[in-house]
């Protein structure tokens, strides 16, 4: 029998005050409903935030090492938990074990970082042109934060936008995506077990319409940070610094990967198998599009199909499956309307393409690993985000070309380039327009220290993870001491 989860809300494990649920399905077996949640509404978040301003004084009085140590305990418990955790972000959201293991693990580095963050919570300090003066900053909490994020990392990004703003003396109010909610109530269960004060964290359920809009508005509500698409995040970032709070929106990746005349063939090849197919390409950060030098592109394309036909598709929590099923029926259709797009503008398949039937695969939302050739930049399977396990092949014969191509799009979030010419290397660094750079590694993937984001309409600008994710969720007071 599936478990009834709760919002939790002051402390305090709740259902909706209407009393309302649904259904959280495992989409490698659509039979299975792997919980049941809150279908909470307006009402349930206005209890969140109030419950968060009521936190809000002891927890920012709290020293931040002390803030730390909290954080540090959880990562002990959830650690610990890894196994289980995993499992259950494997059957809720669809992705591999050894993945739902992984980014289980990976939110444990982030609550070590923030951690010791506590302690790196610094100022700075000034020369001042008047005499007996000290003159310094400090870092100040905002006040309650809202956080919006999505199903296709479930616990990483809660960990990754919470973390920060609760080290930095924020309390919060979280909404996570409600294909996949579980994984955001072992992070507060963590939390809770670890010791964090009624109030201080908050988890609310439910449709965007109700509790995204009421984060998104309420004027307690001194910052929103957001992960999702492109559409959602303009709007959002709209109704929210309209009323002169802070936002900051993550959303799409269109990203390239250039692959240069003296590049290891293989070793590309491998490189955007996992950028493009693992995760079932449901990441922002995914491998979409494959710039390929003209004198090693057949080699390269046939190695690739050979690669991409040998992968095993299948329910995430059986051993040797390599890529699992899409999130829901929904995202399956976009999927396989995104190939039937790119068929109709002209593009051939040149493996998969179709959505796996028979058998297990009838339980399922299963989609076959796909690559295009005869791709042109202008189709919009080369410019638009598909958010699945579909890749473009795309020769070039000069460099120049290959830069305009890879830039040649709205989004601006990873890229890649597989060479060992380090002249072309810096200048592709130089010229390339996203904001997370890679040099042959695959353009997924991205370490808890240093900043996560991107240019043009991938980000807002700010950057999550690292320090540079507490400057989000805190203002700069600047203090002028005379002591004369």
């Amino acid at each position: 029998m599936a478990e009834a989860y709760q919002n939790y809300i002051g402390g305090e494990w709740v259902d909706a005050q209407s009393g309302a649920v649904f259904e959280n399905i495992n989409p490698a077996d659509i039979s299975e409903t792997v919980g049941t949640h809150p279908e909470s509404g307006r009402e349930d978040v206005l209890a969140a935030i109030r419950a968060a301003e009521e936190a809000l004084p002891a927890w920012r009085a709290m020293s931040a090492p002390a803030r730390g140590k909290i954080l540090f305990k959880a990562a002990q418990i959830l650690e610990e938990r890894a196994e289980e955790v995993g499992r259950d972000l494997t059957r809720e959201e669809g992705k591999t074990l050894p993945e739902g293991k992984g980014e289980t693990l990976r939110s444990v580095e982030l609550l070590e970082w923030y951690a010791g963050e506590a302690r790196r919570l610094t100022g700075e300090t000034y020369p001042s042109g008047q005499p007996n003066t000290f003159l310094y900053t400090v870092k100040e909490p905002l006040g309650v934060v809202g956080l919006i994020t999505p199903w296709n990392f479930p616990i990483a990004i809660p960990a990754w936008k919470a973390l920060p703003a609760l080290v930095a003396g924020n309390t919060v109010v979280l909404k996570p995506a409600s294909l996949a909610p579980i994984s955001s109530v072992h992070l507060a269960r963590a939390l809770e077990e670890a010791g964090l004060p009624p109030g201080t964290l908050n988890l609310v359920t439910g449709p965007g319409s109700a509790v995204g809009d009421e984060l998104a508005m309420n004027p307690a509500v001194k910052a929103v940070s957001f992960t999702g698409s492109n559409a959602v995040g303009t709007r959002l970032y709209g109704a929210v610094t309209g009323r002169g709070a802070k936002c900051q929106c993550e959303m799409g990746g269109k990203n390239p990967v250039i692959v240069l005349k003296d590049a290891d063939v293989e070793k590309a090849v491998d490189l955007v198998v996992a950028g493009a197919m693992w995760s079932t390409g449901q990441k922002c950060t995914a491998t979409s599009r494959v710039f390929v030098h003209r004198s090693i592109a057949q080699a390269f394309t046939d190695l690739l199909i050979e690669e991409v036909e040998a992968l095993k598709v299948g329910d995430g929590s059986k051993e040797g499956t390599q890529i699992g099923p899409a999130v829901d029926e929904r995202q399956l259709k976009s999927i396989l309307g995104y190939i039937e797009i790119g068929k109709n503008e002209g593009a051939e398949i040149a493996a998969g393409g179709r959505r796996l039937t028979g058998g297990d695969y009838d339980k399922g939302y299963y989609v076959e690993p796909t690559v295009f050739t005869g791709v042109r930049s202008n189709m919009r399977i080369a410019q638009e985000e598909i958010f699945g396990p579909v890749v473009a092949v795309v020769p070039f014969e000069t460099f120049d070309e290959a830069m305009d191509g890879a830039n040649d799009v709205e989004y601006g979030l990873s890229a890649s380039i597989v060479t060992g010419d380090l002249q072309r290397t810096f200048e592709y660094i130089d010229r390339i327009e996203t904001g997370l750079v890679h040099v042959n590694a695959q353009t997924a993937g991205a370490e808890v220290q240093v900043p996560f984001g991107g240019y043009k309409g991938s980000s807002t600008g700010t950057r999550e993870q690292g320090s540079a994710a507490v400057e989000f969720y805190t203002q700069i007071k600047t203090v002028y001491l005379h002591f004369d």
